[in-house]
């Protein structure tokens, strides 16, 4: 489960949702930049969560949910 080619797709993933949900937060909501960033941090989290979860229902060598 945890090999290189998926702790790749759980970091390209992470660092993705992170990112938009920064930009989301900050350009939307008007927050203050360390609370955006902190909204960022638990949507990064929560993808690693769900890329973990994944294994387990789609293809065990990736963090996609669909089976492959």
């Amino acid at each position: 489960m945890f090999n290189v080619n998926f702790l790749k797709d759980l970091l390209e993933r992470a660092i993705w949702t992170g990112a938009q949900a920064f930009l989301a937060v900050f350009t939307v909501g008007d927050m203050a930049s360390a609370k955006a960033a902190g909204v960022a941090a638990v949507g990064a989290g929560i993808s690693v969560l769900k890329s973990v979860v994944a294994t387990s229902i789609g293809d065990s060598n990736s963090a996609a949910t669909l089976k492959g």
